[in-house]
């Protein structure tokens, strides 16, 4: 069946959307191939095979328009969603939008965020099939998005088994790092541009998932939003296991090691706690085998630590000793 072609009345609500949809992806009929259902508690949901999950960012919370662009604030929250997706080993493919138009948005804001969300879904072969339009206190984006599973199975939290191997997808600590000089020394973020920009509009690899799958991976996964600590305790507390990492795996980003070494804070605490990295953590038992050594592990990914039978999360310190990692997930609700 093909799309119909819409004809706005020439209203200003009308037209937002209208401008939204322009240049949109077709809807497509290709229903998934893999008809399975999972309910609420993992990074999506699943019914009849489309996994679906759903990401809120409002403004002042998620993002500022005086830190952000309008297109980095758009960009971070279509990133949010896509990283759900990405980590139940999934495609995204179809999406419904909503937006509540902030009251003190210029014009020239409201026609970029509109071509920043058009063109961000449409480059990632998404197609907006609907959504809403409201006008408030403050911007906010909501966006349910649905994907298919690239294998027959997902990958979800409860799949980490003793005896497997667990990585993170790229290094850490960025996104917390970005935010601390926002917040706390404005005048060097020329200095920690990389950074910043990371916390603002974050990049990452969102075919990991289905990489995983095409390597063989069938362990736990999920995507880093909240913080290592919180998503190793999701892990964990999901697959009935004890997870064990090591601090001198843990891959701090080179830049968030400067950065804290210049401000005298840790380094550590930014990596282990910082949210909105959008990294995957997974557990694997395969890739040793697929990957025979370091130099031809694919770039990016890094082991820092094992699971085995038990409970709770521990951490291996570089003095020798050994503590239980505590999840630090900040709270909307407190």
């Amino acid at each position: 069946m093909k799309n119909p072609i819409f004809h706005f009345p020439p209203l200003g609500e009308f037209k937002f959307v209208e401008n939204l949809l322009k240049n949109g992806v077709p809807l497509e009929e290709c229903p998934p191939a893999n008809r399975n259902w999972l309910s609420a508690g993992d990074d999506a949901a699943i019914f009849d095979g489309w996994l679906a999950t759903k990401d809120l960012s409002v403004e002042g919370v998620h993002f500022r328009l005086d830190w952000s662009s309008p297109e980095q604030a758009v960009e971070k929250h279509i990133v949010s969603n896509v990283s759900d997706i990405c980590s139940m080993g999934g495609e995204p493919r179809l999406a419904l939008f909503g937006i509540c138009v902030g009251k003190n948005w210029s014009e020239e804001t409201k026609k970029r965020i509109v071509s920043a969300v058009s063109k961000g879904f449409a480059s990632r072969g998404i197609a907006v099939i609907g959504g809403d339009t409201v006008g408030g206190c403050v911007g906010m984006f909501s966006t349910t998005l649905l994907g298919v599973q690239r294998g027959e199975k997902p990958l979800l939290r409860s799949g980490a088994v003793p005896g497997d191997k667990v990585y993170v997808s790229g290094s850490l600590g960025k996104s917390a790092a970005g935010l601390y000089v926002l917040e706390n020394h404005p005048e060097d973020v020329p200095r920690f541009s990389d950074l910043v920009e990371y916390h603002l509009c974050p990049k990452i690899d969102e075919n990991m998932g289905k990489k995983l799958v095409d390597w063989g991976v069938t362990g736990g996964c999920i995507d880093i939003s909240d913080g290592l600590s919180s998503e190793l305790n999701h892990l964990a507390l999901s697959s009935g296991v004890q997870i064990e990492i090591d601090e001198n795996l843990l891959p701090v980003d080179a830049k968030v090691q400067e950065m804290a070494d210049y401000y005298g804070i840790s380094a550590l605490n930014l990596a282990m706690n910082g949210g909105e990295e959008y990294q995957l953590l997974f557990s694997s038992s395969c890739l040793d085998s697929i990957f025979q050594d370091e130099d031809s592990r694919p770039s990016g990914v890094y082991p820092i630590g094992v699971v085995k039978q038990g409970s709770s999360v521990w951490m291996n310190i570089m003095d020798g000793s050994r503590k239980m990692v505590n999840a630090q997930a900040w709270s909307h609700l407190c």
